[in-house]
């Protein structure tokens, strides 16, 4: 056989396999990638910890934050407490980035795990859940034992990451009766990975003795015993 009819032979033969096997277009799960949003905060936004000091935070008690800021982060300091912002919000978007350690002998709840408290009552997750499937409703990312994220977004530990929340308060009538339960949406590292879902205080959440959950909250971050880092914190208060 010439070359010349060889080559029509195979590439007849390339283009019946193209045909029966056809090549499908990437979805978007397998185009997006997770990107922590480096963003800064817009002109109304309330900056709650710009890398400089603690002067907006305090214990759950109202004592001095115990907290330390390294390097422009503020990081937990295991077994010291719980922190909370001094303002409080109702409907807002909240920007925080954050950091876990790395802690390879650890396992499950006990790697870098810490907790962002939406108006201190419901618990957006934070672990290191790099590279876990599937993800659960206690991983990063998730409204704890609540809903679990779409999808893993998660970087690798020691990197920063980023969550951009958008949340509206439950509404009451005028009997403090609930009519409508607050809603979230949970942006990770530039992914939605919970979009526009009820939720309801996070059981057992260690801020639910603190307030009414028809007043406005602080934002309160948990201390579990890990050296979880936090910067750019921001909240825009939503009309």
């Amino acid at each position: 056989m010439t070359k010349q009819v060889w080559t029509s032979v195979w590439a007849g033969t390339f283009l019946c396999a193209g045909l029966a096997n056809p090549v499908l277009p990437a979805t978007a799960a397998d185009v997006e990638k997770p990107q922590a949003q480096f963003t800064k905060p817009p002109k109304d936004a309330i900056v709650l910890f710009d890398g400089k000091d603690t002067s907006g935070w305090v214990r759950l008690d109202g004592r001095p934050c115990p907290w330390k800021v390294e390097e422009g982060a503020l990081v937990c300091v295991p077994r010291s407490g719980n922190i909370k912002t001094k303002k409080t919000f109702g409907d807002h978007k909240l920007h925080i980035e954050f950091r876990t350690p790395h802690m390879p002998q650890a396992i499950g709840q006990g790697r870098g795990n810490s907790g962002v408290y939406i108006q201190g009552i419901y618990e957006v997750q934070v672990l290191d859940s790099f590279g876990i499937e599937p993800i659960k409703d206690d991983d990063c990312g998730a409204v704890y034992k609540q809903i679990a994220p779409s999808r893993n977004a998660c970087l690798p530990p020691k990197e920063w990451q980023s969550y951009d929340i958008t949340f509206h308060a439950p509404k009451f009538d005028e009997n403090k009766k609930l009519v409508k339960k607050a809603r979230i949406t949970v942006v990770h590292n530039g992914i939605k990975i919970i979009d526009d879902k009820e939720i309801v205080p996070t059981p057992g959440g260690v801020g639910q003795q603190y307030r009414r959950q028809d007043e406005p909250g602080p934002l309160m971050l948990q201390d579990h015993g890990n050296t979880v880092a936090f910067r750019n914190i921001w909240a825009e208060p939503l009309k």
